[in-house]
């Protein structure tokens, strides 16, 4: 069975810490820009604010990020990026003097809840919006009390302009990284529905060969995860067939031609089994075993055996490819109680044991060419509906001289 990759949720949350990293760097990097840019703008207008607390911002922030490329720490980077994000923008406020002379830069400090809500978790993020609201709590109250006494420095003009800036610049970063982080996780979303998608079909194919080798019952039972498997069934009906002349036939032909040959007949088989609703058990050699009776929905299966041994015989009698080489079919059935179960863990098969068991077998290797023997419990169940030779008695290891009949033909 072919093997495929296989994306678990180690896999993907390996993907997704890899998309936290890379949106904080983002994000890290924008403000440095950001944190120029914004000086910049301020220094052309003929505005001088002090640099203290922008310089010390990108010391700390490229530091931060230097730690990170080295250790791959992330934690303490996202602590230090998340810290920077939140009080910068408020320290800056101060040293401008209000909201209003510094244009809203606190909203800048937005980007510490939204971030940690993106890169970390939605509980990690409320700490830091909490945070968020206190400060600009604090923010509107230094400017109630303050701003009387302190003179704008900064003309409405460029007030309005820098508000502008601020709120498209923030605005412009919440929605790129939201909008990559939305982008980044549906592509993990796709590729685990891809990778469901294999592991479903996968896992149809292994229900489809589990199926194969054994009943429909046991496989479900396998497949949640019973222990032992070991069942009684009062009344089954077994039956043995066994290819005539086939051993003859592995030396005249090639193991291909032989395998294939053989691989024709047991599907056929399967086909008339699947058709009368009995379970096949398994093939030993060149004999076909199958049991009726395990699904105890039917009543019939004592009947169907006995249809299908007729079957059975027919398509080899009948076959052109087979005639020619000589191969006949011989069987024996048998009705009874027997114990089934599960054998071995890795190559494990669903077997029978029981008398009835040993008895099919044995009537089996008794059976001339073309010949169908039953036991007399088989007999009596189908005997109005079938026909058959009288009774004869063949010896049996252990039981003596043991009654059986020969199945020629349905009657009707």
């Amino acid at each position: 069975m072919a093997m495929i990759p296989v994306v678990t949720e180690e896999t993907a949350d390996t993907q997704e810490d890899k998309l936290h990293r890379n949106l904080l760097i983002f994000a890290a990097a924008f403000m440095n820009l950001a944190v120029v840019l914004w000086l910049a703008i301020y220094w052309a207008m003929g505005l001088h604010f002090p640099a203290n607390v922008p310089l010390l911002y990108q010391l700390v922030s490229v530091a931060s990020l230097i730690y990170y490329f080295k250790t791959k720490k992330f934690a303490p980077f996202r602590f230090v990026q998340l810290s920077l994000f939140l009080f910068s923008p408020f320290i800056m406020q101060w040293s401008i003097g209000s909201s209003i002379t510094s244009s809203g830069v606190t909203l800048w400090a937005l980007l510490a809840p939204i971030g940690a809500l993106i890169v970390s978790s939605w509980r990690e993020s409320i700490p830091w919006f909490f945070a968020y609201i206190v400060l600009t709590i604090l923010s509107g109250f230094f400017d109630y009390f303050l701003s009387a006494s302190s003179q704008a420095e900064v003309p409405m003009k460029t007030v309005g302009v820098f508000f502008a800036i601020n709120f498209a610049a923030m605005s412009s970063i919440i929605y790129f990284l939201v909008r990559h982080f939305v982008v980044e996780m549906d592509k993990i979303k796709n590729q685990l529905d891809q990778q469901h998608q294999l592991l479903a079909e996968e896992q149809k194919k292994s229900e489809r060969v589990l199926l194969n080798v054994l009943p429909s019952s046991i496989a479900d039972r396998l497949k949640n995860h019973q222990g032992l498997i070991a069942d009684g069934h009062a009344d089954v009906t077994v039956m043995f067939a066994d290819l005539v002349n086939f051993t003859q036939l592995t030396e005249a032909l090639s193991p291909d031609q032989m395998v294939a040959m053989l691989n024709a007949i047991f599907t056929a088989f399967d086909e008339l089994s699947e058709k009368y609703d009995v379970e096949k058990i398994k093939t030993i050699g060149d004999a076909y075993m199958v049991v009726g009776g395990l699904n105890i929905s039917r009543s019939d299966y004592t009947s169907n055996i006995a249809k299908l041994a007729l079957e059975m015989r027919d398509y080899v009698a009948k076959h052109s490819e087979l005639s020619k080489f000589k191969l006949g079919i011989h069987t024996g059935i048998a009705t009874g109680p027997v114990v089934a179960g599960v054998i071995g863990t890795k190559r494990f098969i669903y077997d029978l044991w029981g008398d009835t068991v040993n008895v099919a077998s044995r009537l089996t290797d008794e059976a001339e060419e073309g010949t169908i023997q039953v036991d007399k419990t088989t007999y009596n169940r189908i005997k109005d509906s079938f026909a058959f030779e009288p009774p004869s008695s063949i010896p049996m290891k252990g039981k003596g001289d043991v009654v059986m009949y020969r199945l020629t033909a349905r009657q009707g």
